[in-house]
């Protein structure tokens, strides 16, 4: 009797128990499926919402572009800047209508603010300046451009600076001198290889307000033609002056005319007797600095 119920027992039971953990195998395998499709599902819906967002605005980003802004709420956050003038003034510094721009190896002449009344942009590497340059600044009340490796300016490019005082063009490689604007007061631009021929007979002539003009360190074979009455300090040395005619700063028709105003002529450094030429300077209150035997 024990026997038959022993068996009963086993026939009934064990196929129950052995049966049971595929079923459960079975649950786990769907229920890790069924998460796997749902992440899916709710990356794939986040992912088309953002892409038509994106769209809308006419930009086209990749998932994982989508998914790095999603994740990075600061930058996302952020607002673009309307300041067109922040390259320059990061580039340079921009203070009160002034910009320096000295010795950081700028080729070209950056895009200025518009209100910029001082540019220093001294010791770079600038080779040429456009009219372009300065089309839209009529504010600028003074430019250096020392120290930089200037060899042509084009024509008109300081045309319009009618509020211009001071220019420094000193130590480029300039041959010839820009046009000058009406207002000038002080021109300096020693240390070139301007000759006589690169100055045109009435560059200074109408420059009323010219009161300091350096010319030094060039490769000049004459004084320039038609300095103006308002002319204080005149530098010439080293350069390849040879002759000076009665006419270079008096008047030879007029014996009683005398150049009031000017203070300081240089001349040293050139290959010309100044005592041979006394009648070129009667009407200067000083002789000019130079070689006289």
């Amino acid at each position: 009797m024990k026997t038959l119920q022993t068996t009963f027992f086993l026939f009934v039971f064990v196929p129950l128990v052995n049966s049971a953990p595929p079923i459960q195998q079975e649950s786990l395998q769907f229920y890790e499926y069924d998460t796997e499709l749902t992440m899916g599902s709710l990356i794939q819906q986040d992912y088309e919402m953002q892409s038509k967002d994106l769209r809308k605005d006419g930009t086209n980003v990749s998932l994982d572009t989508s998914l790095r802004l999603q994740g990075d709420d600061s930058e996302r956050n952020v607002p673009p800047t309307k300041d067109t003038n922040l390259p320059t003034c990061l580039l340079c510094v921009c203070l009160s209508g002034s910009v320096y721009c000295e010795e950081i190896d700028i080729e070209a002449v950056p895009p200025l603010p518009k209100e910029t009344a001082y540019l220093y942009a001294r010791f770079n590497k600038i080779k040429r300046i456009a009219v372009s340059d300065f089309a839209d600044i009529t504010t600028l009340r003074r430019i250096d451009f020392s120290g930089n490796r200037i060899e042509e300016i084009e024509d008109g490019a300081f045309s319009k600076l009618l509020l211009l005082e001071e220019l420094s063009l000193a130590e480029n490689r300039l041959i010839k001198l820009p046009v000058l604007p009406p207002k000038l007061t002080t021109f300096n631009a020693n240390q070139n290889r301007i000759k006589s021929r690169g100055i045109k007979a009435n560059a200074f002539k109408k420059l009323t307000n010219l009161a300091y003009l350096y010319l030094g360190h060039n490769a000049l074979e004459s004084v320039p033609l038609n300095l103006p009455e308002s002319l204080r300090i005149l530098h010439l040395q080293y350069n390849n002056i040879t002759t000076i005619t009665d006419d270079t700063f008096c008047k030879s028709n007029n014996t009683r005319y005398i150049r009031t105003r000017m203070d300081e002529i240089r001349m040293e450094g050139n290959p010309i007797l100044l005592a041979k030429h006394v009648n070129a300077f009667s009407c200067l209150r000083t002789l000019p600095v130079g070689t006289y035997y």
